[in-house]
């Protein structure tokens, strides 16, 4: 199991700064959607640049040309490039086909998909590396969790690993672990906190332990 630090709503500098602060206890940093928008993808290759040991993740959140724009996140650094499940599957396979080019790695975010375990099927049967049950913030907002979106994933997926991401905090870190995904995704649990070192410490030690 691995984790994730996802990075919405900073800039390049900040979001630097809160990567050497937690460097050690994550796998992948995250340059959130936001960030994109505010920043380009410049704010991706100077991630990866700072912090090359690190898998970089940009969270695109790819809806069309889905060859094109992996393949130019994939020119900034990126290694992971996220599709959104609700998107055509031309748009998918392209950017799965793009990837394999580069060597690098597609995630379908599953946020506002209607039919989770039929698409879950059809999305795994495409080549994804990673499959994510999202609750967004407007999710997170209305007091929803994705929980049982990941056991719906969980039970059709045979190629793909499986993500969660939305509102995790230590307090709730251990029945997302219970849940066994392969990835965790954590945000404002970590960058929100008064001592995000020793935050991210603990939240990789529980992690680890899966």
């Amino acid at each position: 199991m691995k984790l994730q630090l996802a990075l919405d709503l900073v800039d390049i500098p900040q979001a630097k700064a809160l990567v050497q602060e937690v460097e050690a206890y994550i796998d992948i940093v995250e340059i959130g959607t936001p960030v994109v928008i505010n920043e380009g993808l410049r704010a991706v290759k100077e991630i990866k640049q700072a912090f090359p040991s690190l898998t970089v993740l940009a969270d695109l959140k790819i809806m069309d040309a889905g060859g094109y724009e992996v393949m130019k996140a994939s020119e900034a650094g990126a290694d992971i490039i996220t599709v959104l499940g609700v998107s055509d599957d031309s748009t998918i396979r392209g950017a799965v086909a793009e990837a394999k080019k580069h060597n690098k790695q597609i995630m379908v975010d599953m946020i506002n998909v209607k039919d989770m375990e039929q698409r879950a099927k059809e999305v795994d049967a495409m080549g994804v590396d990673y499959i994510c049950v999202h609750s967004g913030y407007d999710h997170q907002a209305e007091g929803k969790n994705s929980f049982a979106e990941l056991n719906t994933i969980q039970k059709v997926v045979r190629q793909a690993k499986t993500a969660i991401a939305g509102g995790i905090k230590l307090d709730t870190l251990p029945e997302v672990i219970a849940a066994g995904p392969d990835l965790v995704i954590v945000g404002g649990g970590i960058t929100g906190q008064e001592n995000r070192q020793a935050t991210a410490s603990r939240m990789r030690e529980l992690v680890k332990l899966r």
